[in-house]
């Protein structure tokens, strides 16, 4: 096989893979998000700067609008909980710390250390905030939930002022 056909073979597989994914895009009172899903569930939520949308096959269409539909309703204030499949790849120990999180009622928070806790390695505090900062699905696995033991917030991926912001939405509601 030449380099050139071995090339071609790999964005091929690269182009069907990425057809496969859908994406749907939605304002928010947190700035613009986009979802992306793969036929098993919602893989990633992202914060990105305008709406656009992308198909992919049918399951995937049906989780990313699913998902869209889910994020509307809670930012309205009539949804507590997502029930969209989800399709999170991580570690074993990210798997524990996400699931976890999932749990933990809207309108309520928890420490990082507390979460450590709860998932059976009460020492692992800085690694659950390493797992929490590796959520593919900020807001539906609610790492905004989670707070330093001090009560400050402690980190975000998408930024403290929307952690703040969320909380302050789920306080409200």
């Amino acid at each position: 096989m030449t380099r050139a056909s071995a090339n071609n073979s790999v964005n091929t597989t690269k182009q069907k893979r990425e057809r496969t994914l859908a994406r749907r895009s939605l304002h928010t009172p947190v700035g613009v998000l986009r979802v992306t899903a793969d036929a098993i569930g919602v893989v990633a939520i992202e914060r990105v700067k305008q709406l656009a949308s992308i198909d992919g096959d049918s399951k995937a269409n049906r989780y990313a609008e699913k998902a869209v539909g889910q994020l509307r309703e809670y930012f309205a204030g009539k949804r507590r909980r997502f029930d969209v499949p989800l399709h999170l790849k991580g570690t074993k120990f990210q798997q524990r710390a996400w699931a976890e999180m999932s749990e933990i009622p809207y309108g309520t928070t928890i420490s990082y250390a507390q979460q450590a806790r709860r998932i059976g390695n009460p020492r692992a505090t800085r690694a659950v905030g390493t797992a929490n900062g590796a959520n593919p699905v900020p807001i539906i696995v609610p790492c905004h939930r989670v707070i330093a033991s001090d009560g400050s917030l402690g980190g975000y991926a998408l930024g403290l002022a929307m952690k703040r912001r969320l909380l302050a939405l789920e306080d409200r509601n």
